[in-house]
């Protein structure tokens, strides 16, 4: 059986507290093995989430998990009360923006995951969990 431990808890509302949330989803997969690839691979696409968090939501918070057993690994959960996604299909499309970006952000946050789930609708906000495994 895995064992889960929520290692932190960050509330997300400026720009230095996506510093935080990179820092600590990098100590959180150096503590369960990941490569430096993976370790990199899973805090861009916390970097890129973090922001979307702040920029399109609102502001939110982030559940950082650790995962030790047959699988060990992180797991990540976003979310915030903003406006939300009115078509997910269509905002994981790479080029596709609403801030003025490259439009590479929520698509490529999912290449990097192993796992990638996203709930959303407009005016509910937004929840988006990723895992990342050794």
């Amino acid at each position: 059986m895995p064992t889960t431990t929520v290692s932190d808890r960050l509330e997300i509302r400026s720009s230095d507290d996506i510093v935080r949330v990179r820092q600590r989803v990098r100590a959180a997969a150096v503590a369960t093995g990941l490569s430096l690839v993976d370790q990199t691979k899973v805090v861009t696409a916390a970097s890129e989430l973090a922001r979307n968090t702040l920029d399109h939501g609102g502001g939110g918070r982030v559940d950082i998990d650790t995962v030790e057993g047959v699988r060990k690994g992180v797991v990540l959960v976003f979310s915030d009360e903003g406006k939300g996604i009115k078509d997910i299909d269509t905002a994981l499309r790479d080029g596709y923006t609403t801030g003025g970006g490259l439009g590479l952000g929520l698509g490529g946050a999912k290449r990097l995951s192993n796992e990638f789930a996203i709930e959303s609708a407009p005016g509910k906000g937004t929840r988006i969990r990723i895992a990342r495994w050794k």
